[in-house]
């Protein structure tokens, strides 16, 4: 058994998609249309055959409130493993991207939190 896709709940897949690929870096992998909506995947760069990100469309009222309880408590919707935290923090603070947490030590690891515009916190982590 094996993880090939999970998902992150957005309220704009357009404006989700710009995000996941211009700012993060991310690549498209599927976009296939379903109805009003698309089965829209992003891939990490290094790993374009490796577990796909679905940006997924809040429209479920159940999905709705869950993505808006846990931004609003402050919790990350998912995480994103980097090589260098630091460097990761500055190139998209240059992008505009805005930060809830900058970079902070933690046991094992080193976490930063940012607002990915889409109505999600994501967290990035470096591990030591």
């Amino acid at each position: 058994m094996k993880i090939k896709i999970t998902s992150v709940f957005v309220n704009e897949q357009e404006k989700a998609l710009k995000f996941y690929t211009e700012i993060l870096g991310f690549v498209k992998k599927k976009d296939i249309s379903v109805g009003d909506y698309r089965w829209l995947t992003v891939v990490s760069p290094d790993e374009q055959n490796g577990t796909e990100l679905l940006l997924e469309p809040n429209v479920n009222p159940a999905a709705k409130q869950f993505q808006e309880s846990i931004l609003t408590q402050g919790i990350p919707a998912t995480q994103f493993f980097v090589e260098d935290i630091q460097k990761e923090y500055e190139r998209l603070k240059e992008l505009g991207v805005g930060f809830t947490m900058q970079p902070t030590k933690v046991t094992g690891s080193t976490i930063a939190v940012f607002n990915d515009t889409c109505g999600n916190l994501i967290q990035i982590v470096q591990l030591d």
